[in-house]
């Protein structure tokens, strides 16, 4: 998968991507993050990324390459302590659990032993939320696939619920990931208040679904919200653009979230330098300034959409 920016220059002027353009504001009730590793693999870069944006919000991955439930005590700590430093709020932390790399024929024990290290992380880090999906087959028959899924995902929740903190089922890799009816048997079957749906606005484009009409059929349950954007080109390659560039329906899913009364965080993840599907990471080069002008561009995006004189700014805390 590439990255599409051509038209960069005529995309700038429509996303206001000078240094000072103003990209603080928002619906009322939601707010700008980013994942910062689409930024910088350093902490360093990734906070410089939401400081040049004026946000006040990070959902956080990967640092320097390692999750955060892999970093050593004294690299969290210090993490941690630089991110209050900074006045960003932790908003989500994306978790291994059941994603693209781990099968459903994989260990749970590692998705067990990576929930509880994260239970007291994200204590530390303020948030409840942790991003996972429902584990991608590996040979096995749909009927199969699906008990084992269901079943593992049960007893996630149920360990969620009793560590203080909220699944988020991504629209992604897994059983569950591109189809509204399994969401709606997960929520049924393994949920409860531990599990929540996170919507991916981009993630139908590289899956072969139509976001939009998945989105109107889980709409209730969605808790995050990922903006991302991408287009299918005549060979059939899949190219991420600035939002509202591609294919996504972007513009029509954030309007039909805020009219839903969705409240909540839109954390851009703009995969131009970092797809970690493909080991593709160019972030060295440019990725602070590409994230920022994604950003930017979203920013004015919403600014169009959504805001009158009379909405107040929305980039700061919502309680």
């Amino acid at each position: 998968m590439d990255v599409d920016l051509s038209g960069a220059g005529a995309e700038d002027s429509r996303c206001g991507a000078t240094e000072n353009a103003p990209s603080g504001r928002t619906a009322p009730g939601i707010r700008f993050a980013g994942i910062g590793d689409e930024a910088a693999a350093d902490l360093t870069g990734q906070l410089d990324a939401l400081r040049r944006l004026g946000w006040t919000a990070i959902e956080l991955r990967t640092v320097d390459g390692v999750a955060v439930a892999d970093l050593d005590d004294r690299a969290f700590a210090g993490l941690a302590d630089r991110i209050a430093a900074a006045g960003l709020d932790v908003v989500c932390v994306d978790s291994r659990i059941a994603d693209w790399s781990r099968p459903i024929t994989g260990r749970f024990e590692d998705d067990v032993r990576e929930l509880r290290r994260l239970a007291r992380r994200c204590a530390t880090l303020g948030t409840r939320f942790v991003r996972v999906m429902s584990y991608p087959n590996n040979g096995l028959d749909e009927e199969e696939w699906g008990r084992r899924a269901l079943d593992r995902m049960a007893r996630l929740v149920r360990l969620a619920e009793q560590e203080g903190l909220v699944l988020l089922h991504e629209n992604c890799s897994g059983w569950a990931g591109t189809r509204a009816d399994r969401m709606r048997e997960l929520l049924d079957r393994a949920g409860g208040p531990a599990l929540r749906l996170l919507f991916d606005t981009g993630n139908g484009v590289p899956y072969g679904y139509d976001a939009r009409a998945l989105l109107d059929e889980i709409i209730d349950h969605v808790a995050h919200v990922h903006v991302k954007d991408a287009r299918t080109g005549p060979d059939g390659q899949v190219t991420y653009t600035l939002p509202g560039a591609g294919e996504s329906a972007v513009r029509s899913c954030l309007r039909a979230l805020a009219d839903h009364g969705y409240t909540g965080a839109w954390s851009i993840e703009p995969h131009t330098r970092l797809q970690p599907h493909q080991g593709q990471d160019t972030t060295a080069a440019d990725g602070v300034a590409e994230f920022v002008r994604y950003g930017r561009c979203l920013a004015r995006l919403v600014r169009q959409e959504f805001l009158s004189d009379r909405v107040p700014a929305g980039g700061g805390r919502h309680g």
